[in-house]
Order: C-alpha cells, then structure tokens, then sequence
C-alpha cells in the first residue's frame, strides 16, 4: 500500500485529519531542508509536500516563487531533489509528495522521472499545470512505478471536469480553496465546504484542503469537512523570515500548533 493510502487510512481510524506541509526542496539549501522535514514531521506534520523549484511557478505567489528563486540561486536542480528525497528516507517515513510544473518533468523525461522519484522514496506527484484531459502518459508512467497522482481541484471546475479528474487521480485530490495563486490569507472562503462535499460526491478518495491555509483556526475549520488541510507560504515565509536564526526550531513549534487543528472529533 501506498504511504499516502496508509497515512490517510490509519488516521480515519483514530478519527483524526491529515495536516499536509509544504517545503520548497533546497531552500535555503538542501541539508536544511532534510532537518527541516524530520522536524516538521516529528511536530505534527502527516504528509510532506516538496516543491520541486522552478522558474516559472505559476500558481503560487509571491511568499513561494520567492523561495524557488533562492533555491534555484542556491544551485538546485530535479536531480538534487531527488538526492535529498532519497537521503530524508534514511530518517523518516512520512509520504512525500513532490508539487512541481510540467516543464521540468518533460525535460527530465516523465518514464524517467517517474522511476527516479520512486527509488528515492516518493510516494506521489502534483504537476501543478498539467490538465488532467493531458496526463495520461505522465499517469501511466506514474502507475507504473506506484507514484500516486494527485490533482487540483477549484471553484472554477465543473461537475463533469470534477468527475473526469476524480476518475484519474489517486492518492488524494488536491481542493484549492480559492481562485489566484498560492498565499496566506486571513479568512478561509465560505463555500469551499460546498466545493470539497461536491467532489466528495465524486470519488472515495480523500480531499485536502490548500491555497490560504495559514492559521491554526484555519486547519480546524477545513478539517470539519475535508480530509486534510495543507499549509504552505505560512511555513515557508518562518523560513525566510528566521533564515539566520533558529529557524527549525520556530517551524517546528508553528506546526505543532497547526497540527491540534486536525484532532479527535
């Protein structure tokens, strides 16, 4: 069984949410964001999402295009990633998830790819800009070697595009709670609740909530109703805010607070 399938199963038997982090991979550089992972996850975090950095990172803000840029300064590249997947393996079992653009996994090659993020310990992959009525070849590579294939989900997406993508995915399906690019925002949107029971109607699996996420309270108001919550530029603005300082230590205590949002119900 896939980690992510067995993360989300053992938590729906102790009735209890999936907090979702995200990283970018390499910043500020590669052995940080090892230490970071192992303290993330020794703090509360249940799946790890990497992002793989990329120079034209559509749908995230300013907080995250910022962090793939020091990371690309930094000198990281998909192979460095990879190494630092298969290294965070030696000391935790938490899913990885790697979040990524198309355009470097071309480059890579998708076969390749594929089966290089599954030796490493990766257990699945979200292509960012990929529409689902384009991935079949990235899927079938991606089944092939176990990788789960997750995929976002908007407002803006109708019935039948929520049935087709629900039909490919696996994993999880990502719910982005709010049309625009990745942020931390003071409110959650009213009726991302409709959105997440709508695409629940659709598919048996779970559905994680992202985009905005950046509050404790906020993870306890997604998780009345979707599967998971993922927290993203909040995390990675600790990292570039305390980069001098005790930086692991600060993101370590911030999940720890976003991690009781997903308690015991």
């Amino acid at each position: 069984m896939n980690r992510i399938d067995a993360k989300f199963a053992d938590l729906k038997a102790r009735d209890e949410k999936a907090l979702v982090c995200f990283l970018t991979c390499g910043d500020p550089d590669f052995i940080t964001t090892q230490d970071l992972v192992n303290e993330v996850v020794r703090s509360g975090a249940d799946i790890i999402e990497l992002g793989v950095p990329f120079s034209d990172p559509l749908a995230d803000g300013p907080t995250i295009q910022a962090s793939s840029f020091r990371a690309l300064q930094a000198g990281a590249t998909v192979k460095g990633v990879l190494s630092t997947v298969k290294s965070i393996r030696k000391t935790c079992d938490a899913p990885i998830v790697l979040m990524t653009y198309f355009n470097p996994i071309q480059k890579y090659g998708l076969e390749r790819f594929a089966g290089d993020a599954a030796e490493a310990g990766a257990d699945g992959v979200i292509l960012t800009d990929l529409p689902v009525e384009e991935a079949g070849e990235w899927k079938s590579a991606a089944d092939a070697t176990g990788l789960a294939t997750i995929f976002l989900l908007a407002p803006t997406s109708t019935k039948d595009r929520i049935a087709v993508t629900a039909n490919m995915a696996s994993g999880f399906i990502y719910c982005v709670s709010r049309t625009g690019v990745t942020g931390a925002k003071d409110q959650v949107p009213a009726d991302v609740r409709a959105l997440v029971e709508t695409i629940k109607g659709a598919t048996d699996l779970p559905v994680a909530v992202g985009f905005g996420i950046s509050k404790p309270e906020h993870v306890a108001q997604v998780t009345e109703f979707a599967d998971g919550a993922v927290v993203g530029s909040a995390l990675v603005s600790i990292i570039a805010e305390h980069a001098a300082g005790d930086t692991i230590a600060l993101t370590g205590e911030f999940v720890k607070k976003l991690k009781k949002g997903t308690g015991s119900r």
